[in-house]
């Protein structure tokens, strides 16, 4: 009795996890289904352990069978998660010594998700002064973040775009670097501000900075809000005249289809893809991580370094980049191209949110 019972919460265990694995295939824009991408890691090693499981207990009339099935469900992660990790070919170009050592086209960026509630301000602002970038991006700032910061970093960072939020939203730059045409837009959903400037090298050159925060995939709310924004974004800055850095808390994992997306619409590089995982969320919880945090960069840019950086009491570590600005597009490999259905697809998904009248979602959720 009690194998019998052992037997069927083994194969209930595989049923979810293949349930689980192939349900985003249906790329249905929803939360419940988006979400299921996130943890592909997670979900391989546990399909390995069931195989082991398998090995080990089962008899060859049902050994047989399950190895097969999860043997399928290792591949359809592997395929995903492989391209982020060294046994895959590097998509960013890594800098020479001579364009790592150009201080006149070189660029770090460090980008944070402190999370609103979190009031531990001296960790971001000794990591801040420690690795001093020549830009940092705060995200979930409400006002007594912003007052924090700047009172702490106003002498070290003479250009802010403060756009404090209570909501969950809020963003802060703070820059060494001259920007100018800075916009701060509502992209899609209303109190889900995005940043949008040129930015000047000490050098003269100039380049394209978006920083972006759209709303995380909730099992109750379809995801078009977050989707069409990380898309507008796509498409606009492959239509930049300028070479273009995006980073921010995309609220989505590096290899799910709307980041694959991103990439086919704007043509922009990865540089975790060859080089690792670098997962930023949870912070607090080991064994639930996936990369959120994100940096995608033009060809013209090569990589003289990425980090995760320590944790500063919030549920996202910090990453930082540092990038050199060549001036010639090269990489490793290249995102495929977008079609004209597909941007039309974004476009028509954009139209259909902006026509909708609703709150942010978890606009609450740090009150």
């Amino acid at each position: 009795m009690l194998a019998t019972i052992l037997l069927g919460l083994f194969w209930g265990v595989v049923a979810l996890v293949a349930a689980i694995s192939v349900l985003p295939f249906s790329k249905i824009p929803h939360g419940a289904i988006r979400g299921m991408a996130f943890p592909r890691e997670q979900l391989f090693v546990l399909t390995v352990a069931l195989a082991a499981v398998a090995l080990v207990f089962l008899e060859p009339d049902h050994r047989n069978p399950a190895l097969a099935i999860l043997a399928v469900i290792a591949a359809i992660h592997t395929g995903y998660i492989l391209k982020f990790t060294p046994l895959w070919p590097r998509q960013s170009v890594d800098a020479t010594e001579a364009q790592a050592a150009d201080a006149g086209n070189r660029v770090t960026i460090l980008a944070s998700n402190v999370k609103q509630s979190n009031r531990q301000y001296q960790r971001l602002i000794d990591l801040i002064r420690t690795e001093d970038p020549d830009i940092a991006a705060a995200l979930e700032v409400d006002p007594d973040w912003v007052d924090a910061l700047y009172d702490a970093l106003k002498d070290q960072y003479p250009h802010w775009v403060k756009v404090p939020k209570d909501n969950s939203y809020g963003v802060v730059m703070m820059s060494k670097m001259e920007p100018s045409e800075t916009q701060v837009r509502d992209l899609l959903v209303d109190d889900v501000p995005s940043i949008r400037t040129k930015v000047a090298m000490p050098s003269g050159r100039m380049w394209r900075l978006y920083i972006v925060h759209p709303e995380p995939p909730v099992p109750y709310h379809d995801t078009k809000g977050r989707d069409g924004e990380i898309a507008l974004v796509g498409i606009e800055a492959s239509k930049d005249d300028l070479p273009a850095i995006v980073t921010g808390d995309l609220n989505d994992v590096a290899w799910s289809t709307t980041t694959r997306r991103f990439q086919r619409l704007s043509g922009l590089l990865d540089p975790r893809v060859g080089r690792g995982f670098y997962n930023t969320f949870h912070a607090g919880i080991a064994v639930m991580r996936w990369p959120l945090d994100h940096l995608f960069h033009d060809a013209e840019f090569r990589l003289i370094r990425m980090s995760r950086l320590p944790n500063i009491g919030s549920d996202h570590f910090p990453i930082l980049f540092s990038l050199a600005l060549t001036g010639e597009p090269q990489s490793n490999s290249t995102p495929e191209q977008s079609d004209a259905e597909e941007r039309a697809e974004v476009r028509e998904m954009a139209a259909e949110e902006r026509e909708k009248d609703r709150e942010a979602i978890g606009t609450d959720w740090e009150k």
